[in-house]
């Protein structure tokens, strides 16, 4: 984290702290359904709280398409971030700029906490308008970002800020960042990585990327039958790509290149339907009868796979290897997961995961908490491991 200022490095008693959060949390009939992203602002929220900060959280919900929607207020928040602070008192306004955020801001006294509406119920917020950027900077004295989630977007709140006010990196995000460069820019080799995911074509800029970096590269999902039907082995009725045959061809051909080894299945969990109680056999992949799909990764795969990681010191962890929602095709992800836990916990692995059904699926298989690090952020974390810079960190490394 040394190019980024961190909280310890600004002074924030008595000053008015702009907190960019992810507070877009899952919603059922106006309750939180799963409340890690408020857990994971804590440690900032409260950092800057003692030190005597008035914290001014700004955060999107939803996409209400620049225009107030009563359904994506972030109003219904307010009783669980303060639950989440131990009982603290959490303020509200109506809006998160204007007479309404201002007047609420004046208020504030040193160590209050203050949540704004919905910073998407403006056009200018997506559209990082330099106008509405001014708007938000005239309610704070210093910016902070604790969104990593949100930094692959160039938005007011999450890029505009950090040109107009002294920023800083929360917590959160100090330890995103953190986590992330130690598991691919300077990581403890032999770096394995384990993709899994429906299509090739959906993560061809992250193969591109990891093919070039990581020494061991596991490919699972769906995505794993495309690169096998590629090789000349016959799927059934999996899903597959087919038209990517050439291109998996070619991603095979400069992991070679790179001397980065491609891990493919040996054996397969198929059934004739993505169903419950759908009868199912483990077959070779060579032998995957043309009424049946593939749906998970078989026993000898996992087994194969998981001694790999054994000889690894680092691992990056993107997608599940099969269809894990529906048992028994939950298996194979569930085995790897686990015996990467074991070695995490064992000290002989870092182990980083995130992204689309990554958490899902680690927290499915029980070993969320056993990794070294699991990243919520779904796009933000996805863009790092395609090696692109994202907006809301080029513009901390270049704050004033």
């Amino acid at each position: 984290m040394a190019a980024f200022r961190s909280l310890d490095d600004i002074e924030v008693a008595g000053r008015r702290v702009l907190v960019r959060v992810d507070l877009n949390v899952p919603m059922r009939d106006g309750r939180v359904t799963d409340a890690t992203r408020i857990e994971r602002i804590l440690p900032t929220v409260r950092a800057l709280a003692e030190a005597g900060a008035k914290v001014v959280l700004l955060s999107h919900f939803g996409r209400p398409k620049g225009k107030p929607d009563p359904a994506m207020s972030l109003r219904p928040l307010v009783a669980p971030l303060g639950a989440a602070l131990g009982g603290a008192t959490v303020g509200f306004a109506a809006d998160c700029v204007g007479p309404a955020a201002a007047q609420a801001v004046a208020a504030m006294a040193p160590g209050d906490i203050l949540l704004l509406e919905n910073l998407r119920f403006h056009p200018g917020e997506e559209a990082n308008d330099p106008a509405f950027v001014r708007a938000l900077a005239e309610l704070g004295d210093v910016y902070v970002n604790d969104a990593f989630s949100a930094a692959h977007r160039a938005h007011a709140s999450t890029e505009g800020l950090a040109h107009l006010l002294p920023a800083a990196a929360g917590r959160l995000m100090g330890a995103e960042i953190d986590a992330l460069t130690r598991a691919l820019e300077d990581p403890a080799r032999p770096l394995a990585a384990v993709v899994g995911g429906a299509k090739i074509s959906t993560k061809l800029d992250l193969l591109g990327n990891l093919t070039g970096k990581v020494d061991a590269l596991v490919i699972g999902g769906a995505m794993a039958n495309t690169f096998l039907f590629a090789q000349g082995v016959e799927v059934g009725t999996s899903l597959c790509e087919r038209d990517m045959a050439q291109t998996a061809r070619d991603i095979a051909d400069a992991a070679r290149a790179a001397g980065c080894e491609l891990l493919l299945p040996e054996d397969a969990v198929v059934a004739a339907a993505f169903e419950a109680g759908a009868a199912s056999e483990t077959v070779p992949v060579g032998a995957v009868p043309a009424d049946r799909m593939i749906l998970d990764i078989g026993p000898r795969t996992a087994a194969a796979h998981a001694a790999r990681l054994a000889t690894c010191k680092t691992l990056v962890w993107n997608g599940p290897l099969g269809a894990f929602e529906l048992p028994p095709f939950d298996a194979g992800t569930n085995a790897l997961a686990q015996a990467a836990a074991r070695l995490t916990k064992a000290g002989e692995l870092v182990s980083v995961a995130g992204g689309g059904d990554t958490v899902a699926a680690l927290a499915h298989a029980g070993v969320v908490d056993e990794f070294s690090y699991v990243s919520t952020a779904g796009g933000a974390f996805l863009e790092w491991l395609e090696g692109r810079e994202l907006p809301g960190v080029a513009a901390l490394r270049a704050a004033r």
